[in-house]
């Protein structure tokens, strides 16, 4: 059944957390380098942008009093900058299996930052799986340095993790997860899979495409071409939308193992996402795409009020402000 939001939430931060955090900022780092030397300066993870367009976002009306929070505190529109891309370190195929992202900056934001001081700007940025998938920070940090040894190098990281028969079946889930599905930017769902707070309230992020943009997509080696073709023809739509925290067994704000299951915690929409026809923008194509691949998209680029919350997050924090730094990333 169903449980109201509660702000019984706390995170729980490790005494050794700064030691790690700069420890993976370091790990993040050379592998950005040996990156950028082979393909051109770039960010470290999700490398490849897809698409950049300009977008709009209105907050609407009528949001329960626990939801009107920060950026939804009250009726508005805002430009918006939106960053399509592939997960990986390398630039690969649209074709090969891999974590897509959908990044966006809402624009014309005024308020206290996460980061101290003012901003204004608010980023969300989600990927096309609803749950993390690791407990931690240091199970991704290790898994992805084991991801750029290669195959062998990512079997033996899961043999010293679960032993031998485990380690080949959590390969094998691996793979089974990554080669999931994917129906396109316009029709699939994406997910912030981490935690942000909501004022007094923790909550995740869903961002949900209208059936109005159009039947998903088989497989493709060209996903911007997919976006385009569709914009082409008419803008398309999305519901912003969030998730309350309800108890720390079913919707933990530590663990990026554990689903909130919608059944307990049911999102509600907030606001709604429109990508303009384009024709509405194509003059200023070029521009957009170099303004977006040369900014930053960042979870603490956050109003206080939609502070990240959790490990994931919290390292994060440090890894993104190097990677940013590396690649000299307009603000």
């Amino acid at each position: 059944m169903p449980q109201q939001p509660s702000t019984d939430w706390c995170e729980q931060i490790a005494p050794d957390e700064a030691e790690r955090y700069a420890r993976y900022a370091q790990q993040f780092t050379e592998m950005q380098l040996r990156k950028s030397a082979k393909y051109g300066n770039g960010r470290g993870l999700h490398r490849k942008q897809i698409l950049g367009l300009p977008a709009k976002l209105e907050v609407l009306s009528g949001l329960p009093e626990y939801a009107q929070a920060g950026l939804f505190a009250q009726v508005g529109e805002y430009d918006v900058l939106v960053r399509l891309s592939n997960g990986g370190s390398d630039v690969r195929s649209d074709k090969v299996p891999d974590i897509r992202g959908f990044s966006f900056k809402v624009l014309g934001v005024k308020g206290a930052s996460a980061l101290g001081s003012e901003t204004s700007a608010q980023d969300f940025l989600l990927i096309n799986r609803e749950v993390f998938g690791m407990k931690g920070s240091d199970d991704f940090a290790s898994l992805v340095a084991a991801v750029e040894k290669g195959p062998s190098g990512l079997l033996k990281h899961f043999i010293r993790k679960h032993g031998l028969f485990g380690g080949f079946r959590t390969l094998k889930g691996l793979q089974g997860s990554m080669s999931k599905p994917f129906y396109g930017f316009a029709a699939h769902t994406f997910f912030s899979s981490a935690p942000i707070a909501c004022g007094r309230y923790a909550v995740r992020v869903r961002l949900q495409p209208d059936a109005s943009n159009g039947v998903p997509a088989a497989s493709l080696d060209d996903w911007a071409a997919d976006v385009l073709s569709r914009l082409e023809k008419s803008a398309l739509a999305y519901s912003l939308q969030v998730q309350f925290f309800v108890n720390e067994k079913q919707t933990p704000i530590e663990d990026g193992e554990v689903n909130w299951e919608e059944s307990v915690a049911p999102y509600i929409t907030v606001a709604r996402l429109t990508l303009p026809r384009l024709s509405d923008w194509s003059a200023e194509r070029e521009a957009i795409q170099h303004r977006i691949e040369q900014g930053l998209f960042d979870p603490w680029c956050a109003l206080v009020e939609h502070r990240p919350l959790g490990d994931i997050m919290r390292a994060r924090k440090v890894v993104y402000y190097e990677s940013q730094k590396n690649r000299n990333a307009a603000a």
